[in-house]
């Protein structure tokens, strides 16, 4: 114990002298700002403020940056879950406390609520897949006549008549319906996702009309979580949902499957990925299939992907691939600052399914617009 206390003490000894050799100049305090005010000289009143400014305690507060802290949700830690779980062979639950840490503000985070509830609340129109406008947008293969083992080939003016370059659009919203469930902070969501192809530009005897509409509502589940992942990574979120997907077509046209799926969000610093896997629900009458083989083209999931370049520029990434068929698509996005909420964005597509009655024509895409983001909770 003598000597553990010798270097302690011989520390505080040789810290003490120095301490006391530089002292501080103390920090200005709210008495000194009201001390201020009650000056009734324009003049000394200004001299007093500026005296305060030049405070170099002052300035270095000004100048260093102030960590924003909040009483955030706590999260699931999927590392202590699974060891309580295992250690007493039934199903537990392990929850980090996460009042005053740093709020970590992250896309992951805005978008499902990771760390705090919105303070919109329940039932408010929140951003949930890009929403987009391409006035612009190169066809390289059109796909004139579509085309399914269930429903043969479409032959109609609009499909055969189309011109390689037409408008592309996409809308989506989601609402929170539920939230902090199951004693924990799972989330409930339902989200509407729809995009057009619209021949705005085809002036023939249809009159610019719109090629094909896919529709998506889904409902879904979000967990947040706490791990750790390699390189610095952090396992934020896991999901699960179920989603419906059609053209509203008639047939032979029409195209629809149904999906559940289960998802993850991880972060490293700036790349934000998410992975989901899914399984199709196939329907109970066969002959209502309208597209039998549509998970040879769509695969089993996808992984979207997104990095920020700095505070207004990004990259985005949607892949497929189907390993047991060889076939995918991947799409990708540069977004870039125009004014405000709106930014500019520059899309390429290559592969099957850029929408689902192509979802087995292999075409090639690009096309440039403006897209919507930042318009959350309204």
């Amino acid at each position: 114990m003598k000597n553990l206390l010798l270097p302690v003490s011989l520390f505080t000894s040789m810290a003490a002298p120095l301490a006391y050799a530089a002292p501080t100049t103390p920090a200005a305090t709210p008495n000194d700002i009201a001390a201020c005010l009650s000056i009734a000289d324009n003049q000394l009143r200004l001299t007093c403020y500026d005296k305060i400014a030049n405070d170099p305690s002052v300035k270095q507060q000004l100048q260093t940056p102030q960590p924003i802290t909040t009483t955030s949700r706590d999260v699931l830690d999927l590392e202590k879950t699974l060891e309580a779980s295992r250690d007493t062979k039934s199903a537990q639950v392990v929850l980090t406390e996460q009042i005053g840490v740093k709020h970590l503000n992250t896309p992951l985070s805005e978008l499902f609520d990771l760390d705090e509830n919105n303070p919109n609340g329940l039932l408010t129109i929140r951003e949930h897949n890009s929403m987009y406008a391409l006035p612009a947008w190169y066809n390289t293969s059109p796909n004139y006549y579509p085309h399914s083992p269930s429903h043969g080939t479409t032959v109609n003016d609009i499909q055969a008549k189309q011109k390689r370059i037409e408008g592309k659009f996409q809308f989506s919203f989601k609402t929170k319906l539920m939230q902090d469930l199951f004693k924990t902070k799972a989330d409930l969501w339902f989200g509407y996702t729809q995009q057009s192809n619209w021949q705005m530009y085809n002036f023939g005897d249809d009159s610019a009309p719109f090629r094909n509409n896919d529709y998506q509502p889904e409902i879904f589940l979000t967990q947040p979580v706490k791990a750790d992942l390699p390189w610095g990574g952090k396992l934020r979120m896991l999901g699960t949902g179920f989603v419906h997907h059609s053209n509203g077509q008639s047939r032979p046209a029409s195209r629809s499957w149904n999906r559940v799926y289960a998802m993850a969000g991880m972060e490293w610093d700036k790349l934000t990925v998410v992975p989901r896997v899914w399984a199709r629900v196939d329907p109970s009458d066969k002959s209502k299939d309208d597209n039998n083989d549509i998970t040879d083209y769509m695969g089993f999931g996808d992984v979207r992907v997104a990095y920020q370049l700095d505070d207004k520029r990004f990259i985005s990434s949607t892949l497929r691939y189907n390993p047991f068929h060889n076939k995918g698509a991947v799409e990708l996005n540069y977004i870039f600052p125009i004014k405000g909420k709106l930014n500019g964005v520059i899309q390429g597509f290559h592969g099957y399914g850029e929408n689902i009655l192509d979802y087995n024509h292999k075409q090639t895409g690009i096309g440039i617009g403006v897209m919507f983001r930042g318009w959350d909770g309204i």
